[in-house]
C-alpha cells in the first residue's frame, strides 16, 4: 500500500502551505493502518481561501454561460481521467468493494458534474412578471462541507451546482475521507480553472468547519451530515442572516404491500439497505412488510443477508467492507447490543475477519416501530423489519419518524404510487424505479432544507431578484 500524503492546501488557484505544520492521518480502515495525511487546516487558512474566493467572484460571476459551461467540462474530463485512481483511493480510505467503488463512488459524481457542465452552459432563467423582470444570480461565496461516506460525490454535488451557477467555493471535506478531494483540486489545475474558484482547505469540523460556518464574508452554507452538526451550522449562520442548505440523517422505510413481487422487494431492499456497508443516508433501514407475506419476508432477509462477504475491498469476491472507523464499528454494535428484537440474521456473535472495522450483516424481526431500532439512524449493515396489516397503517408507520429523506414502496403500480404520494419524505422509489441523479434530492423534517442535484440542486445556489420597469 502506497503511501498517500498531501501536504499542501488548494487557495487561489495554486497549492500554498498551510498556516499550521500538523496534520491529520488518514486511516484504511480495513488493515486499520495510517496510509497517508493532509494538512489539518486553521481558521487562518480558512480566511486565506475566503478572499481567494471573494476576489474570483466578480469574473467567475460574469462569465458568459457558454465560458463557464465550457470551464466545467473540461473539469469532468480531467476528473473522469482519474476515474480508476478515485475508485482506489476510496477503497482505502473509506472501505468500499472496488466494484462498488468504480460504478458510485467514482462513476456517480462524474455523471452528476457533466450534468451540471451541461446547465452551466444554459443561459440563466429570467421571465417577466407584469412590470418587473425577474432575473437570477448568484449567492456569492459558498462554504461546502462535505461528508465521508461518499466522499467525492457530495463534494461533487455542491460544488457542481455552486460553480455552474456563478458562485465561488471553500471547500472541507470530512477529516476521515479528505483524499479524494485533493484529486479533484488536481483536476481543477489541469482543467484551468480561474483562481479562486475553487478552493480546498482539509480540517477537522471543531476547526475549519466552525470557521467555515461562521465567517461573515460566506454567504451560503452548504452542509451533509449528521442532524446534530447541522443544527449547530445553522445557529453559526443565522447570527449572520447567512444562508443555509442542509442533507442530513434519513431513516427510511422500505414498504412492501400485500400485492408486490416479494422476492424482489426483499431483495432488493437488503441490498439498499446494506449499500456501502450500511453507511448511506437514504438505506431503507426499516423493512414494513403486510402480515400475509411477513414470515416468508423474514426468512427471505436473512438468507440474502448470509449471502453478504465480508472481506478486502479489492478482493472481487467482497460484497461488503468495513466500517470506516473504529468509532463507527462500535457505535453500531452498541445499537446491536441494545436491540430488543428478535435476531434472525448476523448480530455481534457472527463471525467477520480478524483485521478491519467490520460488522457482520445484521437483520432484526419483530421490530418495534418506536423502539432505538426503528428510530435511530444507526449508519451500518442493520435492517429492521417490521409487519402491518393494512395500507393506513404502513404509511403510519413509515412516517413514525423525525426523518424524511428516502423510501420505497412495492405494490401494484397504482396502488404503490398512492402510498408513495403518502409518505413524509423526499424522494420514493416505486418498485425498483432506479435512482435518478438529476432529480431532486433532499429531505422532509429533520432530514434537511432545500435540494441538490439537477436543476432544482443549481437553483439552490442562486438569488431571485424583481427589476421593475
Amino acid at each position: 500500500m502506497t503511501p498517500v500524503h498531501r501536504d499542501e492546501l488548494w487557495i487561489g488557484g495554486a497549492w500554498v502551505p498551510p498556516e499550521s505544520s500538523e496534520r491529520i492521518g488518514v486511516e484504511n480502515p480495513y488493515t486499520e493502518e495510517v496510509f497517508g495525511h493532509v494538512p489539518a487546516g486553521t481558521a487562518e487558512d480558512v480566511d486565506l481561501a475566503v478572499s481567494a474566493a471573494r476576489a474570483a467572484l466578480p469574473g467567475w460571476a460574469d462569465l458568459p454561460a457558454a465560458d463557464r459551461g465550457a470551464a466545467l467540462g473540461r473539469l469532468h474530463r480531467a476528473l473522469a481521467a482519474r476515474a480508476d485512481e478515485i475508485a482506489r483511493i476510496v477503497g482505502l480510505e473509506l472501505g468500499t468493494p472496488l466494484k462498488i467503488a468504480k460504478a458510485v463512488q467514482a462513476g456517480l459524481p462524474l455523471t452528476v458534474l457533466a450534468g451540471y457542465a451541461e446547465l452551466a452552459a444554459q443561459p440563466w432563467a429570467q421571465e417577466t412578471i407584469g412590470n418587473s423582470l425577474v432575473v437570477h444570480e448568484p449567492v456569492g461565496v459558498i462554504g461546502a462541507i462535505t461528508p465521508w461516506n461518499y466522499p467525492l460525490h457530495q463534494v461533487v454535488a455542491k460544488v457542481g451546482a455552486a460553480l455552474a451557477a456563478g458562485n465561488t467555493v471553500v471547500l472541507k471535506p470530512s477529516e476521515m475521507t479528505p483524499l479524494v478531494a485533493f484529486l479533484l483540486a488536481d483536476a481543477a489545475a489541469e482543467a484551468d480553472l480561474p483562481a479562486g474558484v475553487l478552493n480546498l482547505v482539509s480540517g477537522t469540523g471543531p476547526v475549519v468547519g466552525a470557521a467555515i460556518a461562521g465567517h461573515p464574508d460566506i454567504d451560503m452554507v452548504s452542509f451533509t451530515g449528521s442532524t446534530a452538526t447541522g443544527r449547530a451550522i445553522s445557529h453559526a449562520a443565522a447570527d449572520r442572516v447567512a444562508r443555509v442548505s442542509l442533507e442530513l440523517g434519513g431513516k427510511s422505510a422500505n414498504v412492501i404491500l400485500e400485492d408486490a413481487d416479494l422476492v424482489k422487494a426483499v431483495k432488493v431492499g437488503v441490498g439498499n439497505a446494506f449499500l456501502n456497508s450500511g453507511q448511506t443516508c437514504t438505506a431503507w433501514t426499516r423493512m414494513l412488510v403486510h402480515r400475509s407475506h411477513y414470515d416468508e419476508a423474514v426468512e427471505l432477509a436473512a438468507k440474502t443477508a448470509a449471502g453478504y462477504t465480508l472481506g478486502d475491498p479489492f478482493d472481487p469476491a467482497t460484497r461488503l467492507g468495513p466500517l470506516a472507523s473504529a468509532g463507527q464499528r462500535d457505535r453500531v454494535r452498541g445499537f446491536i447490543e441494545r436491540a430488543s428484537a428478535r435476531l434472525v440474521a448476523g448480530g455481534l456473535d457472527a463471525p467477520v475477519p480478524a483485521t478491519g472495522h467490520f460488522v457482520a450483516p445484521t437483520v432484526f424481526a419483530d421490530v418495534d416501530p418506536d423502539s432505538e431500532l426503528a428510530q435511530e439512524e444507526i449508519f451500518g449493515p442493520v435492517l429492521s423489519i417490521i409487519g402491518f396489516d393494512s395500507d393506513d397503517e404502513a404509511v403510519a408507520i413509515a412516517n413514525n419518524s423525525r426523518y424524511g429523506l428516502a423510501g420505497a414502496v412495492w405494490g401494484s403500480d397504482e396502488r404503490a404510487l398512492a402510498v408513495a404520494r403518502r409518505l413524509r419524505t423526499g424522494a420514493v422509489d416505486v418498485n425498483g424505479g432506479a435512482f435518478n441523479p438529476f432529480a431532486p434530492f433532499g429531505g422532509y423534517k429533520q432530514s434537511g432544507i432545500g435540494r441538490e442535484l439537477g436543476a432544482y440542486g443549481l437553483a439552490e445556489f442562486q438569488q431571485v431578484k424583481a427589476i421593475q420597469r
